[in-house]
């Protein structure tokens, strides 16, 4: 049977590589939880410069225009904070640098629940495969969730530990839970408007196209609109 997500945690943090990357993957969710009283917090692991085809783009520039649309979408979404690292884009590795600092986020923030990329999940059909950054940022957080940002032996200089409670996997092949987003579907779309250095149509075709796809998983969820996760439950 679907299980559909029925807790709002305390507090949420949403790990990912680029600065539009969760409102597409789970914007509705971080809404949701954000309407319904959740403390939720976002980390961008890069600066987002490459995300142009344009030969003419300056690289900084771009950087500078989407760290304002985070904020803009931020806003939208509710969230209570919002940060980006300063890491180029396809720059992004599993480093112990990069774990040190998604770990003293986590001790800052203190989330019962981490949302990030699901890094084992690799090919989609024959057409697209996940980008390297979304893989590293993944396989990096959870790295940084267990077992370092609870143990008092890893990066003792990050602050005092702290212990996740779960982690929603995002952008995955292997779905165990849903999130209901039926009421905040609006809000995921207007908040990835909000990104439009990214976007090369911002009407109706891609308000469809989201809402497709909100659809598909609600039909497996039994509900109207929905976001799917896999879940990882750490026990105490």
């Amino acid at each position: 049977m679907p299980e559909l997500v029925d807790v709002v945690p305390a507090r949420v943090l949403a790990v990912y590589a680029h600065p539009d990357d969760p409102e597409i993957s789970c914007g509705g969710t971080l809404a949701k939880w954000a309407r319904e009283g959740s403390d939720v917090h976002a980390l961008i692991c890069t600066r987002g410069e490459k995300g142009s085809p344009d030969p003419k783009q300056d690289p900084d520039k771009l950087a500078a225009t989407r760290e304002r649309e985070m904020a803009d979408a931020a806003e939208v979404l509710g969230l209570a904070g919002h940060r980006r690292f300063d890491i180029d884009d396809g720059e992004l590795e599993n480093t112990a640098e990069l774990r040190r600092s998604i770990v003293a986020v986590i001790r800052e923030v203190k989330p019962d629940v981490v949302v990030c990329p699901d890094p084992t999940a690799v090919f989609f059909g024959n057409s697209y495969y996940n980008h390297h950054d979304h893989r590293a940022a993944g396989w990096a957080t959870l790295d940084a969730v267990a077992p370092a940002a609870g143990n008092p032996h890893y990066f003792p200089d990050a602050g005092p530990t702290h212990s996740v409670g779960a982690v929603y996997l995002s952008g995955t092949m292997e779905f165990d839970v849903w999130v209901d987003i039926t009421e905040t579907l609006d809000v995921k779309t207007d908040a990835l408007f909000r990104h439009a250095s990214q976007l090369t149509e911002t009407g109706e075709f891609f308000r469809a196209f989201l809402r497709e796809r909100a659809e598909e998983a609600g039909r497996a969820a039994g509900v109207r609109y929905a976001e799917g996760f896999r879940r990882l439950t750490f026990v105490a």
